[in-house]
This record gives structure tokens, C-alpha cells and sequence, in this order.
């Protein structure tokens, strides 16, 4: 039986790094992003540059592909349904309305009782005032935003006065932990309610950007267990084909706090392309391509950090030891702020 033609939607770095596990699992690619710099058509075998809601642009990909994924969530339902009435998206679009949303998103992981950071919705700089217990807090767009885009920390209301928040938008505001420390869980879920889950990864944020991640985190094996568990749960009561990342917050005390589910790839799961035997992008493919399962194998410890902006002119230069693997992400711009590229380093 031949192998299907795998359809991405977005043409960033996930993208990029998608068409390469495909391609070294046989499995031909193709592109579709609004972007016509998208750095993704470097690595696919066809790319379609278009609007996500041209209807002609939406035809031209179906009749290129079997099945179709997306690197990013924040693609309109519409667009995802309209391809899913024709050809299978995996994961299932109706995954991205709740995700797409974190008031939605936060309500829905607690009713699966594992527990979330307090929040409130809020629609108005009043609403800051009314629920000034969620204080010190973060309040976020409940829509868009990411790499620290649409949020704002506030220790108290008088910070409102220096911050310029557009209220025309609605917002989550939450309220923030003790933090201990901030680890991931990158999780594969196949047909079958069959799984391959990494081992958890600890993570450190810059101006709310990842900037570096390592594989074990440093956790005790309560925490452990239990990461593994809610994100086991959460895949399963998504019906969920495909790579997910569930993002966790560890409070002073030990305690356990779910904070963001992305429905795809994830940014702290690069280095389990050179610390596994199969990379989260791999097994992305293998299971929305219903492909088998293989059973994953730790190679070694690693650490990974993210090239941002100009940072990267530097690394372009640099020569690299066996152990350290060099990703430019090949974008022909650089800006302020931009994942340009990330470094692994393989360590005992």
C-alpha cells in the first residue's frame, strides 16, 4: 500500500521540521502558508502559498494531499473543517476551539480535576479592580498571542496605569504561583488509545519566551508520574491523534498545575529529534499517518537553546563539537524577539 501525501498547514519552524521527519520516513509533503518567505518550503515536496480562507487556495492543497496537520492552533475552524469535510485533519479541528481559547481551555482541564493556576475571565479594566485577589497575576488575551504577545503581569492595579492593555479585547487573568519551576510533557497518541510519551522537560522562559529546555527535569518521581498522567488524560479525553504538549507550573510545595495545552509540536520537544530514538515530529507523522508505532528509546540527557533575533549571525559562524546539533531555521528575516534557530547539546 503506498504511503499517504501529508498535508501541513504553516510553514514556520514546526513546519520545517515536520516535512524533514516525513521525508525520512518516506512520506512526501506539502505546504500550505500564507507566508511566501515561509521557511518550510525548504524542506517539503510541494508548497502553496495563499490566504488560509481562499477557497481556490484551500481546493489546490486538498487535491495535492490525503491527509492534512497543522503546525500552529491558531488557524481559523472554519478554514481546518472545510478540509476536514474532505480530506482528514488530524488532530480533529474541534480540538482547536477549545484550545484556541484560554478561558475554554482552563475550564475544560478542570473538569478533568487536575488542577489549574486560580483564573477569572475579564472584560473590562473595571473587572482588574473587582478581582484584584487574582493579584499579583498575569492577564492574557483569552484568544491569539504567543511568545508573551497579548500579556501582561501585574503585581497590583496601580500597574494599569504604565500599561497600555487594549480592554476592547477579552482576557484571562491569572493568578500567579510560587514558582518553582516550569517542566513539559510532549505526548504521542495513536489510533487505539496506544501512547508514546517523552519524558518530561524542564523549562526556562526569558521575556516569556522559551529559552532553554533539558531532558531529565529536575523533579521528584511523584511529580513525574503525575505530569505523565494528566497528560495522558488530557490526550485521551480529546479523542487526540497526534503530538501534543501539555505546559506544567511546579509551585514551591511540589504541587502540580497544568497551564497550556498546544494541540501540535512543540518548541520544548526540538531535542528529542538527536535524544530519541524517534523525534516528537517523527511520531507526529507515524500517528496521523497511521503508520506503526515504535516504541521510543532515550539516546542520552540533553539540553536545548533557543537562537533569538540577531543571535543567530553568531552561530552561523560557530564550529560545533560532536555532541552539539546546529538547527538554523533558515528564516530570510530577523527580527527583535524571533526563534531563529535552537542548539542541542547531547550530555551524560
Amino acid at each position: 500500500m503506498s504511503k499517504p501525501v501529508l498535508g501541513i498547514i504553516g510553514g514556520g519552524q514546526l513546519g520545517s521540521m515536520l516535512a524533514t521527519a516525513a521525508k525520512k520516513i518516506g512520506i512526501k509533503t506539502v505546504i500550505f502558508c500564507d507566508d511566501q518567505d515561509a521557511p518550510a518550503q525548504n524542506f517539503s515536496d510541494k508548497f502553496i502559498c495563499g490566504k488560509y480562507d481562499d477557497q481556490n487556495i484551500i481546493d489546490e492543497f486538498m487535491n495535492a494531499i490525503d491527509i492534512a496537520t497543522f503546525e500552529f492552533e491558531n488557524i481559523s475552524y472554519e478554514t481546518l473543517n472545510k478540509i476536514n469535510n474532505i480530506k482528514s485533519v488530524l488532530p480533529n479541528p474541534s480540538i482547536n476551539k477549545i484550545v484556541q481559547n484560554r478561558l475554554f481551555e482552563k475550564d475544560y482541564i478542570n473538569k478533568l480535576n487536575i488542577r489549574t493556576t486560580q483564573y477569572v475571565s475579564i472584560k473590562s479594566e473595571k473587572e482588574v479592580y473587582i478581582n484584584k485577589e487574582f493579584l499579583p497575576g498575569l492577564l492574557k488575551t483569552t484568544t491569539l498571542g504567543y511568545d508573551g504577545k497579548g500579556q501582561y503581569k501585574i503585581n497590583s492595579v496601580d500597574d494599569l496605569k504604565n500599561l497600555n492593555i487594549d480592554f476592547t479585547k477579552e482576557y484571562i487573568l491569572e493568578k500567579l504561583v510560587k514558582l518553582k519551576k516550569e517542566i513539559s510533557v510532549v505526548i504521542t497518541r495513536f489510533k487505539n488509545q496506544e501512547y508514546e510519551i517523552y519524558d518530561p522537560i524542564e523549562n526556562i522562559h526569558e521575556d516569556q519566551i522559551l529559552k532553554y529546555s533539558k531532558i531529565p527535569a529536575d523533579i521528584n518521581e511523584k511529580v513525574l508520574e503525575q505530569s505523565k498522567k494528566y497528560a495522558r488524560a488530557i490526550a485521551e479525553e480529546l479523542n487526540y491523534i497526534g503530538t501534543l504538549c501539555v505546559e506544567f507550573f511546579i509551585d514551591k510545595n511540589d504541587n502540580l498545575y497544568a497551564n497550556e495545552i498546544a494541540p501540535r509540536v512543540h518548541n520544548s520537544g526540538h531535542l528529542t529529534i538527536n535524544a530519541y530514538n524517534i523525534s516528537q515530529f517523527e511520531n507526529h507523522v507515524r500517528a496521523v499517518c497511521n503508520l506503526d508505532r515504535v516504541k521510543l528509546n532515550k539516546i542520552s540527557n540533553a539540553e536545548m537553546i533557543n537562537i533569538i533575533g540577531d543571535q543567530i549571525t553568531i552561530y552561523r559562524k560557530k564550529k560545533y563539537a560532536s555532541n552539539e546539533f546546529f538547527f538554523d531555521y533558515l528564516k530570510k528575516e530577523t527580527k527583535y524577539k524571533r526563534k531563529m534557530g535552537h542548539l542541542t547539546t547531547l550530555i551524560k
